[in-house]
């Protein structure tokens, strides 16, 4: 297992260390996946006892951007997510969130695939998305900041 270093200082919900109120999520590589372990509180609930499905596709589109980051190397933006709630996500139970990379994209797209086990490697959820890479036009949209501190960490994985 290889620990992902975390960007320190982001709003960002899903992996954000700023925001109070975020699944402040870590990752590691096992294998071709990038995974990331938690347990959801009282605060993400849906129905009672169970995860929201809004956070359950947060958790596997989070998961998936981090796969890309990790083995392409690139700045990206969600394009498409697809997501199959198969059993419910309970909460103040560990899981387990994968996401891999789907080959056979082109230049202008990345796909990948994901899904949330419980402790006993029941697939709960699964997802697949496609991510648009943007282009050298298109980072603009992206503060230098941010561009700086990927392109840092692009170089330490």
């Amino acid at each position: 297992m290889e620990r992902i270093p975390k960007l320190q200082g982001h709003n960002c919900f899903a992996c954000g260390t700023a925001n109070p109120i975020g699944l402040n999520l870590s990752f590691y590589r096992r294998e071709a996946y990038v995974c990331s372990d938690i347990t959801l509180e009282k605060n993400y609930e849906g129905w009672e006892n169970m995860a929201h499905g809004g956070i359950v596709s947060t958790l596997l589109d989070e998961v998936m951007s981090w796969a890309v980051i990790y083995f392409r190397k690139i700045l990206f933006v969600t394009r498409t997510m697809r997501v199959k709630y198969i059993r419910p996500v309970p909460l103040y139970r560990l899981l387990t969130v994968k996401g891999e990379i789907i080959e056979g994209q082109n230049r202008r797209l990345c796909g990948a695939r994901g899904l949330i086990q419980d402790e006993e490697r029941n697939i709960l959820a699964r997802g697949e998305a496609t991510f648009a890479i943007l282009s050298d036009k298109d980072l603009y949209l992206v503060p230098d900041r941010v561009k700086t501190e990927m392109g840092n960490l692009f170089k330490r994985l």
